[in-house]
């Protein structure tokens, strides 16, 4: 059989430039074999080698066209290698070391070496005995990626696209040598990652290693000690899934397990620790604690698959970026319901998981955002089942009830949880920390943290008052009368919620109204809390009960095809269910005010919230002096109202929004450069932006990782003369997951494009 016995990869043709000079495999099975074979296919070595002990397996690499030719021994080899080439060791983990006293003794150093070895200490120490100390030209590496089968023949020149390769440079490790290795994994389409020795042992240890030990522990129960000669005939999908890797090579795992025998006991330890509280569970049927286990293992599950498919979860932890393409032109019409409202879904996991009994939840935001709030809670020891298709039960644990969380606290890129969550864990008998992704730890944190620190909490903050956030547990909350220096619904939130863990009264007076859904929300669990205008107060030592609760759609999701259908002639959409809440209806008296063709129908109360059928017709816009007591009403809604203000006939003034400075982004300058890229007349001013609305063209726009940026940029194609492209839309789910099917239905011309 030829070269040609493994097809051209449809992803990497061959044909490529070589990236290093000569490969030498020592060990052709899987591992190494898909190495070779996969750079032999890419044209990205000059040329392979194997060095195979058994004539039958180097006969067969030829044959299948893994490797260019084959040798018995390095020794043989090492006159011809020097700098430029590679040895790629892919030997059991316990046989290494052999392999590296031939190395020292013939090969020079100027070769680069790297192996594949499932256990880096061990390599580690295996080198640095053989070598006296670890010398520059090794790389220690481990590829993510195998299968039950094993040896020459299933060498698979695809077997490493898109998975991850690990490596462990220490601090001896030459830069050439290690970007060598790097350039020959991401030939073969890999995804390589780089972490300490220690740390990658630890999680292999916990991530595959104890997964087979199991499976192997398992199988041989199952074969040995249960007697029923039926056991494997009747099994289910679900054992052949699990025990499948009991299949790989005993060999290699008796290897593995003794090579990082202290990783593996201590995850076994920690495993057989959990299986015996649950099977405590069991014997005394604690179905709270069963369902705490199932629903927080399902979470993890699917977090780890969104990873694997390089999907977000919170968890913004998304790893691909996309753009979004939007031709010009077009109209809305139809009816749609945009997602529910994202300030409603955080506080119902808040006050849900404080409350005394269950919460039953309808129309839950699934975006990252109020996911982040959720896994945060399931941290705190919550049990929350779902969200399914917007549903949600929340097994309430009472305010005493939360539990340290293991590990601190990540929510992402979500400014209202940690502004919120804050005042719930400066009240709690544990230590805890936030924090979030990169634009997170630029926001400002001293906002929630001083008047924290009134109440007698411990608050550590970041230089400059950024996150993370590191809350001192234990102490004693006072209840205190705080003045809000600007209006912030998320600070008055942060002081109330803490003051349910206060002595004595909590009071919060605003300069200007801001949604008050916290308020209303404490009063749907029961707990009382006084209005009176622009203060709002309560007293600790409440409980909150179990309720339920259906959270309209978002006015903030709706604000953007509310602009689009008031900007776009001949449109004529209608927005379902939104939630209109006097507090968040500044878009709603803003977009009147400029002339919009705004009406609603069927209002109603849902839940102690109001809401309505919100239709929008074309109508010709005119720019306004934004009124400044609108502003608080409207915050995140003007990125979009900027949009309408850049297609109104006249000039468009805002002031007193100094706060759109310090969201996901600088979203009065954000917006400003964008406008400009099209042609707008867009001046930034130190707490707002003068506005004169005129033709828009096209061009690329930078959203800055902002959501709402991206979302308004893109409803501005409807006016444009040219194609806009919206650079990184990727944080749109955080608050809006279906932007893009709903703006296709709609009529919006949009292509996503991945980066």
């Amino acid at each position: 059989m030829s070269d040609s016995a493994f097809p051209a990869s449809p992803t990497s043709p061959p044909g490529g430039e070589p990236v290093i000079g000569k490969l030498v495999v020592v060990g052709l099975g899987l591992i190494g074999g898909s190495l070779a074979a996969g750079l032999k296919l890419r044209g990205a070595c000059r040329e392979t080698i194997g060095v195979v002990r058994r004539a039958e397996t180097g006969r067969k690499a030829l044959e299948l066209g893994v490797v260019d030719r084959v040798s018995a021994s390095l020794e043989e080899l090492a006159p011809e290698l020097g700098e430029g080439d590679v040895v790629f060791i892919a030997v059991p983990t316990l046989s290494v070391e052999s392999v590296l006293q031939t190395l020292h003794d013939c090969v020079a150093d100027t070769v680069t070496v790297t192996d594949g070895a499932s256990v880096k200490g061990s390599v580690q120490r295996a080198v640095e005995k053989v070598y006296g100390a670890m010398p520059p030209q090794f790389v220690l590496g481990h590829p993510i990626a195998g299968s039950e089968r094993s040896g020459v023949t299933a060498a698979n020149p695809d077997l490493y696209e898109q998975h991850r390769v690990i490596l462990t440079p220490l601090p001896e490790t030459g830069v050439e040598h290690r970007e060598r290795v790097r350039n020959i994994w991401q030939a073969v389409g890999a995804e390589v990652l780089e972490m300490s020795v220690a740390e990658h042992d630890q999680v292999l240890g916990a991530t595959s290693h104890l997964p087979h030990a199991i499976a192997y522990s398992l199988v041989d129960t199952l074969a040995e000690d249960i007697g029923n000669p039926n056991i494997f005939r009747y099994a289910a999908g679900g054992f052949r899934d699990f025990t499948r890797i009991a299949s790989s090579d005993p060999v290699m795992w008796h290897d593995i397990m003794k090579a990082n025998r202290g990783a593996v006991l201590d995850s076994l330890d920690l495993f057989i620790d959990n299986l015996t509280r649950l099977r405590g569970a069991i014997d005394r049927e604690d179905g709270e604690y069963l369902l705490g286990v199932f629903t927080r293992a399902k979470a993890a599950r699917d977090h780890f698959t969104n990873i694997l498919a390089k999907r977000a979860f919170v968890p913004a932890m998304t790893t691909a970026k996309i753009d979004y393409l939007l031709q010009p032109g077009g109209q809305v019409t139809g009816t749609i319901r945009v997602p529910g409202d994202k300030s409603i879904s955080h506080r119902s996991i808040m006050l849900g998981s404080l409350a005394e009994g269950v919460t039953e939840v309808e129309g839950f935001l699934e975006g990252e955002d109020a996911l982040a709030t959720l896994q945060a809670f399931r941290d705190m020891g919550v049990v929350i089942e779902g969200p399914s298709e917007g549903r949600v039960k929340i097994h309430g644990v009472g305010l005493q009830g939360l539990k340290a969380p293991k590990k601190p606290l990540y929510i992402g890129n979500s400014g209202t949880t940690i502004r919120l969550m804050s005042g719930i864990l400066a009240g709690q008998a544990f230590d805890s920390e936030i924090s979030g992704d990169v634009s997170l730890a630029k926001r400002p944190m001293d906002r929630v943290a001083n008047p924290l620190r009134e109440m007698g909490a411990v608050v550590d903050t970041a230089e400059g008052g950024r996150p993370p956030l590191k809350i001192k547990g234990g102490q004693p909350l006072k209840g205190i009368d705080y003045h809000l220096p600007m209006a912030s619904a998320q600070v008055k939130s942060c002081v109330l919620l803490a003051g349910l863990y206060a002595e004595g009264t909590t009071r919060v007076t605003e300069p200007a109204p801001t949604r008050d859904h916290t308020e209303r929300m404490l009063t749907g669990f029961g707990y009382s809390v006084s209005r009176d205008g622009a203060v709002a107060e309560l007293t600790g030592g409440g409980k909150l009960t179990g309720t339920k609760i259906e959270v309209p759609a978002d006015i903030s999701s709706a604000t953007f095809y509310m602009v689009a259908a008031s900007i776009a002639p001949g449109s004529d959409l209608t927005l379902t269910h939104v939630g209109i809440n006097p507090t968040r209806i500044g878009v709603i008296n803003i977009l009147q005010a400029m002339g919009a063709d705004l009406t609603l129908s069927n209002e109603r109360t849902v839940g102690g919230e109001p809401v309505a059928d919100i239709r929008v017709r074309y109508a010709p816009l005119k720019g306004i002096h934004i009124p400044e007591d609108q502003v608080p009403l409207a915050i995140d809604e003007f990125p979009a109202l900027f949009i309408a203000a850049a297609c109104a006939e006249g000039k468009t003034v805002l002031t007193g929004a100094g706060e759109l400075r310090v969201k996901e982004s600088d979203r009065i300058q954000a917006m400003a450069d964008g406008l400009h890229t099209l042609g707008i007349d867009a001046q930034p001013t130190e707490d707002g932006i003068v506005i004169v609305g005129g033709p828009m063209g096209g061009g690329e726009v930078e959203t800055h990782h902002d959501h709402r940026i991206a979302m308004s940029f893109a409803i501005a194609a409807l006016r444009a003369s040219q194609p806009i492209r919206v650079k990184d839309a990727t944080n749109v789910a955080t608050s809006f997951p279906t932007f893009v099917e709903l703006a296709k239905q709609t009529g919006i011309s949009l292509e996503v494009i991945d980066r």
